[in-house]
């Protein structure tokens, strides 16, 4: 083995700036990866931190290798070109369906656009990705608020009520949420010598889910109601 050989290889490479052109997109592009990352991963979804960065790392190295590699101009975008539809695998795997619900859309729709954050930044358009990621956190934040305050999504909320009896507590809460069209969901209880608590999961828009916790901590018959908190659905 002709160390020597390698060791010019690597003082060539370092001489001309390939080495720290790709080394600086790749970190780059894990930085940025990790930013939505961050987002995903405090709104607690499958697709988080690492998942996000892996995919922009990949992609960065992905779009790298395909402009070197290739023997020829045609061939630069052929490798760069996989990602594509290997996002599209990866995504499919985040939709959930359940019950009629179809959730992890966002994840998904996320991960393509990360991987399009990686590919920008492995081609060295540094603005541009810098840019789409900005773009991904205004809309996962400021339209997300906008949703929530406008009701124009309905949201899945948990609470938990406390009564004499099982019988007594479903009686009234159902006759609450009969008002508002809804019914209770992924429901538990438990016996706690002292009273009974129910759990449950109610749908509705974020004026809803006020006026239904309301509703529930003015009653006679239940004694306690509180909001256990969101239930993140996408």
């Amino acid at each position: 083995m002709n160390w020597q050989y390698f060791k010019e290889l690597l003082h060539s490479e370092m001489v001309s700036g390939l080495v720290t052109s790709a080394l600086a997109r790749v970190i780059l592009a894990a930085l940025l990866g990790g930013v939505i990352g961050l987002e995903r991963e405090f709104k607690h979804r499958a697709a988080g931190l690492r998942t996000n960065m892996f995919i922009c790392i990949g992609a960065a190295l992905f779009t790298l290798l395909s402009a070197e590699l290739a023997g020829v101009p045609s061939d630069a975008a052929r490798i760069a070109a996989q990602i594509i539809p290997g996002i599209g695998f990866i995504g499919a795997g985040s939709i959930l369906h359940n019950r009629g619900l179809t959730t992890g859309l966002t994840s998904a729709a996320t991960l393509f656009v990360v991987a399009s954050v990686g590919m920008a930044a492995g081609g060295g358009l540094y603005v541009t990705a810098t840019f789409a990621t900005g773009l991904v956190l205004l809309v996962q934040f400021l339209l997300g608020h906008l949703e929530e305050t406008f009701n124009l999504k309905l949201l899945v909320s948990s609470y938990e009520v406390t009564g004499a009896s099982l019988d007594e507590i479903s009686n009234e809460v159902n006759r609450i949420l009969e008002a508002h069209r809804q019914l209770m969901q992924n429901v538990g209880s438990g016996n706690t010598g002292q009273h009974i608590r129910l759990q449950f999961d109610v749908e509705g828009s974020n004026r809803e889910q006020k006026e239904m916790l309301r509703q529930l901590q003015a009653s006679t018959v239940l004694r306690s109601a509180v909001s256990l908190g969101r239930v993140e659905r996408e």
